[in-house]
């Protein structure tokens, strides 16, 4: 790294290797914060591709477009978008069945004592709905409805706001945003990076050569390489830690399909397999599809060939593979190298994490940003926080897998069977007992996602709450019915997505993009 004078009022450079969704998150994080303190330029080459099936997202999102200050109207339409209220959950507990993991609350708490332990005790006697028809979220899906900002999502009402994220295809999210950082200062440079030079006292990466002869120096690096890891790992080494003994599925085709119908539906799908499961995304434009199975318990072909066999639509291209490795670097920064997107880990997108740990690796590297001098224990904080949101993430993806009552298949089996990390385990020893459910500080997910999952797929607690207890029988059924209503009442209410759509975001000229 360059050396700091008295009075240095040089930008310090910041040059983002590898481009994609992650690197153009972060390119256009850094040109909207950072300044003039500052200069920043991406490296990309137009020959290596991009991973780009990450198209779903979670509610999250939102803050990140608001933050850049981009319309949100003007984003769904550019990336041929559809709005998303959760996810919808087929066949994971056992064959037939169906459940909703939507976003926002569930129910209604009274005094001390969370909704769902009054809904425990009304399932418990056969009085109580389905628990998705006390989630306003779900109701909404279910019905095809949709009700964002434009159509009163913040005006007064009798029940709560009602969070969304949304489905764009990640390729153009990135173009996008590329247009956003460049027009902001950031540098784009087109090339393919042939040699990396360390520092020899420190191993800190100093200069990038390209295959042309050209050379790039800088302060620092975010290495967005993808699975390769360019800097984090094939230069400085940081080491990587499998979770296949936990999550075995190792590898994914992706392929699009025409709709079948004018209809969008406004959440995504997850269709368990008999060695994985299977993801449908509705944009605008196609349809994206994927089937993420465990080498294992299958092979290639017959992993195709099933995806290829239940797509809504004809396919649109052909199916593209991707292998990988369930886990996380050892450490995402090392050195001057910050690793951000696949470059610092991988987990399946189940619950549509991925676009998210990007989101949320920006916010910890706007925190802990760095200058010249690079500090240890901002490094050693970044990778704590780093490792505890994808441990909690990791512990909630496992228990899909985990909490399971299949047997008819060796890859559902072994799900069931094996053991899980000890601070998932407690959490299901604890609702299985008495239905407690608690939210580390910082988590991602909430009580309500848990209890979706779990509830979903056939975790019945012992006991609940003794103090759900107190309310008589028929206030109680007044009570339950009182909120399935509203939220019945308000998502009738609510325009259909796709005509939501067509008024507020409808993209202008459709194109088709890969998987």
């Amino acid at each position: 790294m360059r050396a700091v004078t008295a009075g240095d009022t040089q930008p310090v450079t910041l040059t983002i290797v590898g481009g994609g969704t992650a690197g153009w998150m972060v390119a256009a994080a850094c040109a909207r914060f950072l300044g003039s303190a500052y200069r920043v330029c991406l490296i990309e080459s137009d020959d290596i591709g991009t991973v780009g099936v990450g198209e779903a997202t979670i509610p999250m999102i939102n803050l990140f477009n608001q933050a850049l200050g981009i319309d949100e109207h003007a984003f769904v339409a550019a990336t041929q978008g559809s709005y998303k209220l959760g996810i919808e959950f087929i066949d994971w507990g056992q064959r037939g069945d169906r459940y909703m993991h939507a976003f926002g609350t569930i129910g209604r708490d009274a005094g001390l004592v969370p909704f769902h332990h009054y809904w425990l005790r009304a399932s418990a006697t056969g009085t109580a709905a389905p628990l998705g028809d006390y989630a306003l979220n779900a109701v909404a899906a279910h019905a095809g409805k949709m009700r964002g900002a434009a159509s009163g999502q913040t005006a007064a009402s009798a029940t709560p706001p009602m969070p969304y994220a949304y489905h764009f295809d990640a390729g153009l999210y990135a173009r996008f945003l590329r247009s956003y950082a460049e027009a902001r200062g950031v540098k784009r440079i087109e090339g393919t990076i042939t040699h990396v030079a360390q520092h020899s006292a420190d191993g800190h990466v100093t200069t990038l050569t390209l295959s042309d002869g050209r050379s790039v120096t800088s302060d620092i690096f975010i290495d967005c390489s993808g699975f390769r890891g360019l800097l984090i790992e094939e230069t400085l080494g940081a080491g990587y830690e499998s979770w296949t003994h936990w999550l075995p599925c190792d590898r994914a085709f992706a392929v699009p399909c025409a709709h079948r119908d004018a209809a969008i539906t406004p959440y995504t799908r997850s269709t368990a397999r008999d060695a994985g499961w299977q993801w449908r995304i509705p944009l605008q434009h196609r349809i994206g599809n994927g089937h993420v199975y465990a080498s294992g318990f299958t092979n290639d072909d017959a992993a195709r060939d099933l995806l290829l066999s239940s797509l809504d639509g004809a396919p649109l291209a052909e199916p593209r593979q991707l292998r990988f490795t369930a886990g996380q670097r050892k450490a995402a920064w090392v050195g001057n190298v910050i690793a951000i997107g696949l470059a610092s880990g991988f987990l399946e997108p189940l619950e549509s994490t991925s676009i998210h740990m990007v989101q949320s690796a920006i916010a910890r590297l706007m925190k802990l940003l760095p200058g010249r001098t690079i500090a240890p224990a901002d490094v050693a904080e970044y990778n704590r926080q780093t490792r505890t949101e994808i441990e909690h993430i990791r512990d909630f993806i496992i228990l899909h897998y985990k909490a399971t009552q299949r047997d008819d298949t060796p890859f559902w089996r072994h799900c069931a069977a094996m053991d899980v990390p000890d601070t998932l385990a407690a959490r299901i020893d604890l609702f299985k007992a008495n239905g407690r459910l608690f939210r580390d500080a910082e988590e991602l997910f909430t009580e309500a996602g848990w209890l979706q999952v779990l509830v979903g797929q056939r975790i019945v607690p012992q006991g609940h709450h003794p103090l759900a207890d107190a309310i008589d029988d028929g206030k109680l059924r007044d009570f339950l019915h009182s909120i399935a209503a509203v939220h019945a009442r308000d998502a009738a209410a609510m325009p259909l997505h796709h005509d939501y759509i067509a008024q507020h975001a409808r993209a202008i000229a459709p194109e088709r993009t890969a998987a």
